[in-house]
């Protein structure tokens, strides 16, 4: 797939992309049609303007039609992007992380083979009706952050994303971006659906799926998100994740 692919320039109502990149830089785009992009190798860095997500492979995020969305990853990525017209079938309402099965990612390598040069025959259809019909089927996956929007807290949300690991407290950030702790605890919870440090562990535990996946070690992976003990860090994890650190990408 080109920069120049424009999804909503294609006939067809449904149809999956295939494709394979060294890195990613995808910028920001919105198009008419809902997307499924599913990540069968790599790490899959998602973001909106207000949330984003970290795919690793068997995972898969859903961007809802005419959302402003932006892809990155910085090793090599294997993606299958499914793009459908409200048109063809009704569509999941909000975007978010899934858990394909196994019938979902063998119907998207499938139809990332057919032609889009032209209509597609009956088989076709019913192979992507199936895919549809899949959908709302599938299992959510806690891969997900909701982002501020008020300018205040998204300073310190642009800070703690910039540094997972540093120390400082809610009084200090709070201050830094000339709100009270007080204020900002209030807004953290109303804008994101979390405590601010419910917020802050969800972000240090996405940036550990980042380093994992581009190989780092489990106690360097700690000590990078803020945690001094490793112990630690893998018992939040494994809450979070259902494995352990050193299990979750075999």
């Amino acid at each position: 797939m080109t920069e120049a692919f424009d999804p909503d320039g294609v006939e067809q109502l449904v149809f999956v992309v295939g494709e394979r990149h060294e890195t990613l830089d995808e910028p920001w785009r919105a198009y008419h049609r809902a997307r499924l992009i599913h990540v069968s190798e790599g790490v899959l860095t998602v973001r909106t303007e207000t949330g984003r997500w970290v795919v690793p492979p068997g995972h898969a995020v859903w961007i809802v039609p005419n959302l402003l969305h932006c892809l990155c990853a910085t090793r090599a990525v294997q993606l299958y992007s499914l793009y459908a017209s409200a048109d063809a079938a009704p569509l999941l309402a909000q975007s978010g992380a899934l858990v394909p099965d196994a019938l979902v990612q063998a119907l998207l390598g499938a139809a990332a083979d057919l032609p889009r040069d032209q209509p597609f025959d009956e088989p076709a259809n019913r192979l992507l009706q199936v895919l549809l019909d899949r959908l709302p089927g599938l299992r959510a996956a806690p891969l997900g952050l909701n982002w501020p929007v008020d300018p205040r807290i998204q300073r310190i949300a642009d800070a703690l994303s910039a540094n997972p690991a540093q120390a400082a407290v809610l009084e200090d950030l709070a201050a830094a971006a000339g709100v009270t702790a007080r204020t900002a605890a209030r807004l953290f919870v109303r804008e994101t659906g979390q405590t601010f440090g419910q917020w802050r562990q969800q972000l240090r535990l996405l940036a550990a799926l980042e380093h994992l996946g581009a190989g780092a070690s489990v106690t360097q992976v700690a000590l990078e998100v803020g945690y001094n003990d490793v112990s630690s860090f893998i018992a939040v994890f494994r809450d979070a994740f259902g494995d352990t650190p050193a299990r979750y990408f075999r």
